[in-house]
């Protein structure tokens, strides 16, 4: 570089650093320490995660089945399922042909009847879920059940073919006897693949009944067989959830009452659970899914588990007999009631229990004889209006009176205003409700504007479930939201005052949880996967530093006199951690302006280390995906001066502080 380029060049960086430095407003902000007149508590339940089986979250998604309609259960029992060389209007005298037969005694009642006429040509395959994603290395479980009718049906072929149909791996199986029998081989993928297929063909001639025809992973979480998808329930381990709410979401309604999410179907013998085609198959007219069905190999028993495994408390939602208000708004009579009200009752026994009862008993003979601690339970989704309410006050009182512990999360409906969420409101504080659940999809705007919502909520009534919430890009049930940076942003200024009223809300959850690349009905959502491997969004990572960071009493931070709550765009929160004797401090810059911010800590003594998490993205616009993870957290520590905290907060962004008590 010439002497002329290096004098232009320092004048350049000068001028940026001084412009810089005028755009770099200082703010001063106080931290206080006293409690009065009691402390705020940060529930351990403050930050959870909700699933909903809904873009494949469940079947294709967490629980790490491969085959779709394994069992031919499905409304169209050959979905899934294809026979390239059969006709429809042909005795197939050359290949084969499936027809399917039931046994309405059965839950699972369904099963294939398969006629080999040429062992030669006829073949049976599965597509998976918009594929199978095999990894490099890893091996399969392969198992299905048959009963050998007639004829000289040696062995069953079964091979894991490319987009292609070029052969993977294959295993075959030799049949022995009569009845029914449970087969089992192992594949090993020497190669990945996204959207691979499993291909079946016959040695000899003659007829087979098949049934359960599976496809597992082995490397499952916590390696269990026939167990969930290791990547995914990773995410949300690392999220540290003070709770998981199951299994829904609309899901727990059903579209009509005999659709409803039923817990008693899904617990037991995995091949006797009954089949249920997902509410979300037909719920929006612009992602039409007829083959998402519900095989309920993830039921409530892995739900618990799966709590048990994260750390989380268990939030069981249930239905109150009203189907989704979206759809039907199906209703029981009140003097139906009953078997809605025993079905509460009794998951509290499935899951507290001992072995002498009759539902703790089944718990114990699924494998898990230690309860699980269940302490709190849902009445309803977001149901509305005067049918809510009359539900609720009789669930409430059979509940209370044989659990009375029991907490029990009520519902305000799926907005966060309006005349039935004003209604709903009235009657449970009346009733003196313990938990309600409030509902927010809106815009990031809103979200901004609202991070002050609950200062002025009733300190002494019911305390708040923020349940189901995230900012919509473009519009609620929109196919192009996204989860972009200026989304995830507007959360976190609004969860700043989520936790400033701890005293308030008990308990968060963004929603929806998981959505497959190919298979999604909403957006926009928290962990995005395919056949192969999944990315956390910015909506992620905000949820992240909240919940592993959130301490456990509240502090006040104030801008004269005032809580951080949006002026000039700002936004904070502050919190002791009695048990790693820390000081958490989040601020969320919403301006185009940075921001220098002086933290003023009272009589508080601490060290002079700092450490700073910063998560913020080049432009508001900008989003995660499966080839990179642009916005992510990053940290960085160095040291206090003159008794003062003073950071940097960058345009648009989101910083943790965090420093230890002397």
């Amino acid at each position: 570089m010439t002497t002329k380029n290096k004098i232009f060049f320092i004048a350049i960086s000068l001028s940026a650093a001084f412009f810089s430095a005028q755009n770099n407003t200082v703010r001063t902000f106080n931290l206080d320490l006293k409690e009065t007149p009691a402390p705020v508590k940060i529930q351990p339940t403050m930050y959870g995660i909700f699933f909903e089986d809904i873009n494949f979250a469940a079947d294709g998604g967490l629980y790490a089945e491969l085959i779709k309609n394994r069992s031919f259960e499905f409304d169209e029992p050959f979905t899934g399922w294809k026979q390239p060389n059969t006709k429809t209007l042909s005795p197939n005298l050359d290949s084969g042909f499936l027809t399917i037969y039931s046994d309405p005694a059965k839950t699972n009642k369904n099963y294939a009847r398969i006629t080999v006429l040429n062992d030669k040509n006829y073949i049976l395959e599965n597509e998976g879920f918009r594929g199978i994603g095999l990894h490099q290395g890893e091996q399969y479980d392969f198992s299905f059940d048959l009963e050998n009718v007639s004829g000289n049906v040696a062995a069953v072929n079964a091979s894991l073919v490319d987009e292609n149909g070029k052969e993977i791996s294959s295993v075959s199986t030799l049949i022995k006897g009569k009845g029914w029998q449970k087969y089992t081989a192992v594949f090993k993928s020497p190669k990945t693949v996204e959207k691979a297929k499993l291909r079946i063909t016959f040695t000899g001639k003659g007829i087979v009944n098949m049934d359960m025809i599976s496809l597992f992973p082995q490397d499952t979480w916590k390696g269990r067989k026939g167990g969930l998808r290791k990547d995914l329930v990773q995410k949300l381990y690392d999220l540290q959830p003070g709770f998981l709410r199951f299994p829904g979401g609309c899901i727990v309604e059903g579209r009509t009452l005999a659709e409803r999410y039923q817990w008693k179907k899904t617990i037991g013998n995995i091949a006797d659970r009954e089949y249920l085609i997902n509410k979300w198959s037909t719920g929006f007219p612009h992602r039409l899914t007829p083959d998402y069905g519900q095989s309920f190999g993830l039921g409530f028993f892995e739900y618990f588990q799966l709590s048990e495994d994260l750390g989380a408390e268990p939030v069981p939602i249930l239905s109150c007999g009203m189907a989704c208000q979206f759809n039907t708004a199906e209703l029981v009579k009140m003097e139906d009631l009953d078997p809605y009200i025993q079905d509460a009752l009794d998951l509290i026994e499935f899951a507290n229990g001992d072995s002498g009862t009759k539902w703790g008993r089944i718990r114990t003979e699924m494998g898990h004889p230690k309860p699980f601690n269940l302490k709190f339970i849902g009445v309803g989704n977001e149901q509305w209006g005067a049918d809510y309410i009359e539900r609720y006050k009789v669930f409430e009182k059979a509940i209370h009176t044989k659990y009375p512990d029991m907490k029990i999360i009520s519902g305000s409906g799926p907005s966060p205003d309006g005349e039935f969420f004003e209604y709903g409101w009235k009657e449970l504080k009346q009733l003196n409700a313990q938990i309600v659940d409030e509902h927010y999809y809106n815009s990031p705007e809103w979200f901004m504007k609202n991070a002050g919502r609950y200062d002025e909520y009733d300190r002494s009534g019911p305390k708040v479930f923020a349940g189901e919430y995230a900012a919509q890009s473009v519009g609620v049930v929109k196919p192009d939201n996204k989860n972009n940076w200026l989304t995830a942003l507007s959360e976190a200024a609004f969860m700043t005052g989520l936790e400033r009223n701890a005293d308030v809300v008990y308990m968060t959850s963004y929603a929806p949880l998981f959505a497959h690349a190919d298979g999604w009905q909403w957006t926009p959502d928290l962990i995005w996967f395919n056949n192969l491997k999944s990315y956390a969004t910015p909506n992620y990572y905000v949820q992240k530093l909240f919940s592993n960071n959130k301490g456990t009493d509240v502090l006040k931070i104030e801008s004269n006199g005032k809580a951080v709550s949006g002026q000039e765009k700002l936004y904070a929160t502050a919190a002791k951690d009695a048990k790693t004797h820390e000081i958490i401090i989040k601020i969320v810059n919403a301006d185009t302006q940075a921001k220098t911010i002086n933290i003023k800590p009272g009589t508080l003594k601490t060290g002079k280390k700092i450490t700073k998490i910063l998560l913020s993205a080049p432009q508001l616009s900008t989003e995660n995906n499966f080839d990179a993870e642009p916005i992510k957290p990053k940290e960085e520590i160095y040291e206090a001066k003159n008794g003062e905290i003073s950071t940097e907060i960058p345009v648009n962004s989101l910083v943790v502080l965090k420093l230890k008590t002397i």
